[in-house]
Formats: C-alpha cells, sequence, structure tokens
C-alpha cells in the first residue's frame, strides 16, 4: 500500500549532494528556520577534491557566517580557524605559485610568477576535503537539517504550483516546495530535463588525474629552484607547475609544523589535444610525464600514491539552464571548467550568499517564483563564462612563457580585485548590519565578474580571450599577444601605477606596507570612484579583522 504524504513528510528545500555547497547552504538554511532535506547518495567522510582556497573563499565563508549567523562557519575563514577548531589535517596556504617548464631544456629561473597573500590576509589553507565536508554536514544537522545518507535519487517530478516530489531507488519518496542540485555531473535534475549543452560552450579543453600521496618533497629542496627569487616558499603554497599542453597541481597538508597528515594532493592536467589519453594506467602515464620532465620529477622521487588514481576524460561540461520552476542547480551540478586557479569553492560560495537569502524569503511568503531566484542563472553562467575564460586563455599561454607571463598578470589583477569588492561590501554590512550592501552587488553588469563595477577591467579579460584565440588560431604571435595585453595593463585606471602589473619584469607580487602607502595615495588622489573608494573600505576593514585577532 502506498504511503499517504502528511506534513511530516513535506519540506521546504531538498538539498541533493551533501559536500561543501550542499552542507554550507543547509546549514545556512536551517539555522534560519527552513525545514531542510539534506540527501546524499553517500555517507561521510570520503574523498573530494577542490583543496586550495583563495582570500575571496574564506573572506566569503565569513561574510556567509555573519550575515546568516552560523557561529560555525567563522572557523572555516581563517587557517588558524581550521587548524585550532575543525582539523589539524589541513595544510597552510601563503602562496599562489606558478614554475613554468619547457620539456627537454633546463627550467629557466626568471620564468617563474608568485602571487604572495598579504600578511593581514593570511587565512589560506589546503582543505582536506573529507574533514571539512564531514564538518560542514554536522553542521547542517546540529542545526536542524535532516539527513539522508546512502539515499540515491532517482527521479524528480515538479509541480510549479505544489514543488517536487523525490524518488530513491528503493521506492521512497519525499516532497519538497524547492530543490536544490549541488550532487555533480550526473545531477538528477539535469538529466531530466536535460539542461546539459551538448557540446559544452566551453573553449577550455583538459582532462586530468589525480591522487593524494606521501612522500612528495619541497620543490624548494630541488636544483631547479636554487636560483628561483620568488618572494615566498614555494611549499608555503600551492604550487602549480605549468607547460605546454597542460600544469600540474602539488597541495601539501603537511607544510607547517601542527599538521597531523603526512598526505599530498597531486593532479596532473593535460590538453588531450597535445597529451592525447591512452591506455596506460594513470600510475604510468604520471611516470611517463615526470620522464619527460625530470626536474619536476625530482620533487617525486620518493613519492607513493595513497589511493587509487582518479583518470577523468574531458573535465568540462555545461548548463543551459541552471533555474528552473522549483529548483536550482549550484556548483558542480551546473557546470565545470578545470582546477586551475581554485576557483570552484569561490563560485560555491557565491550561490550559497545568493541562494541562501532568496530560499530564507520564499519558506516565509510562500513566492518560489521564478522571477526570486532568476539573478542565479545569470550568476552563474556568468562565474562559468569568466573562469573559462581566463584558463582557457591560460592554457593558450602555456605555449610561450612571455604569453603566459602576461595572462597570468590578469588572473592576479582578477584575484586582488574581487577580494576588495567583497571586503568593501562586508566592511559596509558590519558598520550597518543592513544585508541591502550585498543585494546591491546583484544590481551591476557583469554577474559573474570579481569586478563587475569596472569595465575597463571586464574589457581586459575579453580582449585577453580574443588575443588568445588569435595566437591559437595562427594570426598573432604570442610575444606581440603579450605586448598589447601588457600595455593595457600599464594604462588600466582600475589598479595602481605603483603596483607595475603591466611591465614583464612583475612575475612575482607581495604586498608590502611600502606598497600599501602608495595604493592608500592613490586611492585618495587618483583612483576612480567606483574603485577608490572600495580599495579604502576593504582597507578599513581588514584592519580591524586583524585588530580583532588580536595581531
Amino acid at each position: 500500500m502506498k504511503k499517504t504524504m502528511t506534513r511530516k513528510d513535506q519540506y521546504d528545500v531538498a538539498i541533493l549532494g551533501s559536500g561543501m555547497a550542499g552542507g554550507m547552504l543547509g546549514a545556512v538554511l536551517a539555522r534560519n528556520g527552513v525545514k531542510v532535506l539534506l540527501l546524499d547518495a553517500g555517507t561521510h567522510p570520503r574523498f573530494a577534491v577542490g583543496e586550495s582556497t583563495i582570500p575571496y573563499t574564506s573572506g566569503m565563508t565569513r561574510l556567509v557566517a555573519d550575515r546568516y549567523q552560523v557561529p560555525e562557519l567563522r572557523a572555516l575563514s581563517s587557517f588558524k580557524g581550521i587548524r585550532d577548531k575543525v582539523s589539524r589535517n589541513c595544510g597552510q596556504k601563503q602562496n599562489f605559485g606558478f614554475v613554468y617548464h619547457r620539456e627537454g631544456r633546463a627550467q629557466n629561473a626568471q620564468e617563474i610568477n608568485q602571487l604572495v597573500v598579504p600578511s593581514v590576509l593570511r587565512t589560506e589553507t589546503h582543505l582536506f576535503r573529507q574533514d571539512i565536508d564531514a564538518y560542514l554536514f554536522h553542521v547542517a544537522v546540529k542545526y536542524g537539517a535532516h539527513p539522508r545518507l546512502n539515499t540515491r535519487i532517482v527521479d524528480i517530478e515538479v509541480d510549479p504550483d505544489t514543488g517536487a516530489v523525490l524518488r530513491t531507488d528503493s521506492g521512497e519518496e519525499f516532497r519538497a516546495s524547492y530543490v536544490v542540485d549541488g550532487s555533480g555531473f550526473r545531477s538528477p535534475l539535469a538529466e531530466k530535463f536535460e539542461l546539459r549543452e551538448t557540446p559544452t560552450r566551453a573553449r577550455t579543453n583538459s582532462r586530468c588525474l589525480f591522487t593524494h600521496m606521501t612522500g612528495v618533497e619541497a620543490f624548494d629542496k630541488s636544483p631547479a629552484a636554487r636560483n628561483h627569487d620568488q618572494p615566498n616558499p614555494w611549499h608555503h603554497g600551492t604550487l602549480h607547475h605549468v607547460f605546454d599542453g597542460g600544469w600540474l597541481w602539488v597541495i601539501p597538508f603537511d607544510n607547517h609544523a601542527d599538521s597531523l597528515n603526512p598526505l599530498c594532493s597531486v593532479g596532473l592536467t593535460l590538453d588531450p589535444r597535445v597529451f592525447p589519453k591512452g591506455d596506460q594506467t594513470p600510475q604510468q602515464e604520471f611516470d611517463e610525464f615526470l620522464r619527460r620532465f625530470p626536474e619536476i620529477a625530482h620533487q617525486f622521487r620518493n613519492a607513493k600514491s595513497v589511493r587509487p588514481w582518479v583518470s577523468t576524460g574531458r573535465l568540462q561540461y555545461s548548463a543551459k539552464q541552471v533555474v528552473g520552476e522549483r529548483f536550482c542547480l549550484t556548483s558542480h551540478a551546473a557546470g565545470f571548467i578545470d582546477a586551475l586557479y581554485s576557483r570552484g569553492l569561490t563560485n560555491t560560495l557565491e550561490l550559497v550568499n545568493a541562494l541562501g537569502w532568496r530560499i530564507i524569503e520564499a519558506s516565509k511568503d510562500g513566492d518560489w517564483s521564478m522571477e526570486r531566484f532568476g539573478y542565479l542563472e545569470d550568476l552563474q553562467q556568468g562565474l562559468f563564462d569568466f573562469h573559462d575564460d581566463i584558463v582557457y586563455s591560460s592554457f593558450v599561454g602555456f605555449r610561450d612563457y612571455e604569453l603566459w607571463n602576461a595572462v597570468n598578470r590578469t588572473w592576479m589583477l582578477g584575484t586582488m580585485l574581487g577580494n576588495v569588492m567583497l571586503e568593501d561590501a562586508y566592511y559596509r554590512f558590519e558598520r550597518t548590519g543592513n544585508d541591502a550592501v550585498f543585494r546591491e552587488l546583484e544590481t551591476h553588469g557583469h554577474p559573474g565578474s570579481p569586478l563587475p563595477v569596472s569595465s575597463g577591467f571586464n574589457e581586459m579579460g575579453e580582449m585577453t580571450r580574443e588575443l588568445c584565440r588569435a595566437v591559437e588560431g595562427g594570426s598573432e604571435q604570442p610575444g606581440e599577444a603579450a605586448r598589447k595585453i601588457l600595455a593595457y595593463i600599464r594604462d588600466a585606471d582600475f589598479i595602481a601605477p605603483s603596483f607595475k602589473f603591466g611591465e614583464r619584469e612583475t612575475r612575482c607580487f607581495a604586498m608590502s606596507p611600502a606598497k600599501m602607502a602608495m595604493n592608500a595615495r592613490w586611492c585618495r588622489k587618483d583612483a576612480p570612484p567606483e574603485i577608490g573608494k572600495r580599495m579604502i573600505n576593504a582597507s578599513k576593514g581588514l584592519v580591524r579583522m586583524r585588530l580583532r585577532a588580536g595581531k
């Protein structure tokens, strides 16, 4: 006999996937009175990638914690908080490092790039995801989310007037007014409504093999690194070995004295048009790669994988629609580009922040219309396209160091200026307690851009993409494209000239007190108002944060 549904079986929202997106969103909603069903086909703890944070990630975590009054999330907004309150299995991140390699040639000590996280923002972490995801899941459960692990959803029926019915592979049914699908590529909603773009619109084309290892040595000890002049040790951050056709990540969890974790995350990401996938095992393919790049291999001479390798096909997929009647695809259910630049977690947090208040209000007034959630369509598609542009341009740049050196600046600027936007909004929120400052951010053009208020910044990204397309097509030389990108940056009005981001020699950047002082003068005197005022507010907010931390 079919079970009769009661009000007890009706949820405001059903969240598919209890990883970082689902766990954090579930905690935010349950804390604010939303009846949440948190479903997952698997259990915790479990292996996951997406391990490297950026200042925007930590800043957004702090913002979400305070905006939605979930104090447990604040621990995840800094390396110290994670180390002291969540897990000592995570690593520290003080820099983003890039070492350029040419097959068959010695590594040129001048062909390196590094962005050092300023000490005032020294919050970044190499997340041991199985600990972080489990922590978020338990916070959500603590606040009242109803957990259902080992529960696979095989069908969803949506009625625009009443909500959704979700069916499991064992025949159970659940009802919810709204469904948030953060389950990944095999999203039940994407499959049900045929939302995948085929082929994907992504220009980036890469595949990956990855694992966790022990015995990975600090690259700083290798012969190739002896003449490097980067301001911060490679081992203190996320290291990217880049080369024509791909890049290799090295994310240590054991790079500080308090770590209890001997592991290191290692992933080799390749353009399949340059490195076609053959019939080798992932370990054989990785070993063959190291033979081709012996200066990288030095770091792995005593390394051993401690879990099965994962080897993927093409990583990129996208959705032609992510918001529909009574549902929203988020995070990796909506689309994916590449792990380069660690934007996956950032995009996830953007969605949690923008989706949270909408669901909270809908649970109170019953308005689950697409109009209320429509901004999320533009935001997610914008995040996807921005990330695709910069990663695509980078892969083209990997062919030639001069072009890569220029493209890398556009990423640095987006990382730095995006954080300015975030810290400005957070500073104003702290002063007023009014979250209208966050809703105001949704009114600017260029949704998904780190700096939506600057037309010049967004034109830079479009110009870089088109120059790289010309290089790929053979109508532009890499050196000439690099010259044009750097010239644009030198003339830009959205960055202080004293930083010299448009100069070829500015391969590495660390924010010193002297540079901060010069930037403050530029903000007051010469910066466009939409940039200068935000930078001043962001600086004030970071000083307050530092003082509260007792530093």
